[in-house]
């Protein structure tokens, strides 16, 4: 796959798929994971000359049609506040026909939800087509990792009007998750929770020939799951409310899971391990993600939408945690680790 690096952007005007579907409260983002993890293509392309940037995402699900609940405008502050020195422009979806009208000074471009129009989910070449015309890209490059698994108008119709390549964090995650199953450094510690276990089995049976170790915490394991692969450790200790709920997993499963990962080389962790909205039942996540975020001398990829949200909030707290991938992905991640056919991946290759 071609990436940015293999191309002159230099005067050209270059559309970028990227994934600002983000929390928002109040008007406002929440958390501006996936928008920080945008900048370094950004940047790139400014420094390199581009001419514009034009960038694309969906938010939400509004179905087909307009509803301020899903815009991106504040989206497009959040953007302003991280590129302070940038004049972005923030504009509704093109018209057929009709140009987008932009101030020479403006550098950047975000358009508004994708998903406000039925043509970009119908994975339609007159949607995206109309807004190549409209803003006259003359480049594509997918940098949105989370949404490469649906076969969108933004993500597979785009590879037959413009030349498509592939932006820098889109790089970062394929490479991580890519050297995790193919060539990982052993030993390779999988750590799964969360609360649905027909999600997880389908890891579980894919890493239980890759890992030399599996751990499974959350409500999973409190919901009593088992296995006889000598592989696979399953947390027996919880932490309970008032009603007997086993909400977290406690003390001795904790420290088990400890010695894991200070001898592991890789580290995939995918599910909480607890009720983690109540502080009360984020103990065992907290010490874990502490422990694989200080631990520097192995690959820590930290994927699905609970697990990176709550390793980034804890994050903001302790800046001397790093972690090798904080995956933005979500289920795109979990379909890639799975070995499954990702269409936006599949555009970009053809």
């Amino acid at each position: 796959m071609k990436t940015i690096r293999d191309i002159d952007v230099k005067d050209k005007i270059v559309l970028v798929r990227v994934d600002y579907n983000v929390p928002l409260k109040d008007g406002k983002v929440e958390s501006d994971l996936r928008i920080r993890a945008s900048l370094p293509t950004l940047n790139y392309l400014l420094e390199n000359g581009a001419k514009r940037i034009v960038l694309i995402s969906h938010l939400g699900r509004p179905e087909g049609k307009v509803d301020e609940k899903f815009t991106l405008s504040p989206v497009a502050d959040a953007l302003k506040k991280l590129l302070p020195g940038q004049i972005i422009k923030f504009c509704s979806l093109p018209k057929e026909g009709e140009e987008i009208s932009v101030p020479e000074n403006a550098k950047i471009v975000l358009l508004e939800n994708l998903r406000f129009d039925p043509g970009e989910e119908g994975n339609s070449e007159t949607f995206i087509k109309n807004i190549v015309d409209a803003t006259q890209a003359e480049l594509y490059v997918q940098d949105g990792f989370a949404v490469i698994h649906r076969a969108h108008a933004s993500t597979d119709a785009v590879k037959k009007f413009l030349p498509v390549y592939v932006g820098l964090l889109l790089e970062k995650e394929v490479e991580n998750l890519s050297a995790a199953i193919k060539n990982p450094e052993k030993p390779v510690l999988v750590i799964i929770g969360g609360s649905k276990i027909d999600d997880k089995k389908p890891l579980i049976d894919k890493f239980v020939k890759i890992a030399d170790h599996i751990v499974i915490g959350g409500k999973i394991a409190a919901d009593g799951y088992v296995s006889d692969n000598p592989k696979v450790y399953v947390a027996h200790d919880f932490d309970e409310n008032t009603k007997g709920e086993k909400l977290d997993i406690g003390p001795l499963s904790t420290a088990d899971i400890a010695n894991y990962i200070t001898d592991a080389k890789t580290i995939i962790w995918n599910g909480v391990l607890g009720y983690v909205e109540d502080s009360t039942y984020a103990t065992a996540s907290t010490i874990v993600a502490e422990l694989i975020g200080e631990h520097q001398d192995a690959k820590t990829i930290i994927c699905g939408g609970d697990t990176t949200g709550f390793v980034e909030k804890l994050s903001e707290d302790h800046p001397n945690l790093h972690y090798s991938l904080i995956s933005t992905g979500g289920g795109a991640a979990l379909e890639f680790l799975l070995g499954k056919t990702l269409p936006g991946l599949e555009a970009i290759k053809k």
